[in-house]
């Protein structure tokens, strides 16, 4: 008997088919043990790629709507500059609807890119959850 064997310290006799069998279930839960580990590692190495992906989505979210609003302010200034040198109340009107129009289309394309980038970014920060998910329930054979 060995100092590692369970059963040495019993005072009677085990049956060798309960011993097969108890060693048997000694070793599925020592596998079980392994697999659920390595799936705690790998989901944790997960969150993390997901956390530094969303970060690095927010980043670009954030440089994405100042310069948008960068755009915005100039294309104010700009108006104004054009609003204060009309000579008739006509010509101001038709500056208006044209800079209205043109603000218009503007807004509509970046309110798309907004979308398209929010899009990217949470299909981006959700890839490794997904990837790690697909491994954790990939049957083994």
């Amino acid at each position: 008997m060995s100092a590692n064997d369970p059963f040495s310290v019993v005072p009677f006799k085990v049956p060798e088919q309960f011993r097969a069998f108890a060693e048997m279930g000694v070793f599925q839960a020592q596998g079980s043990y392994q697999k659920l580990k390595d799936a705690a590692v790998s989901n944790n190495g997960a969150l993390e790629a997901m956390v530094t992906s969303a970060t690095k989505g927010a980043g670009d979210f954030t440089s994405k709507v100042i310069g948008m609003a960068q755009t915005n302010t100039e294309a104010a200034f700009a108006f104004t500059q054009s609003l204060m040198g009309v000579k008739s109340l006509p010509e101001a009107f038709e500056l208006m609807n044209a800079h209205a129009r043109k603000q218009f289309e503007v807004f509509s394309a970046q309110s798309q890119d907004l979308a398209t980038l929010t899009h990217k970014v949470a299909a981006e920060a959700v890839e490794p959850i997904a990837t790690g998910a697909a491994k954790a329930f990939k049957p083994t054979l």
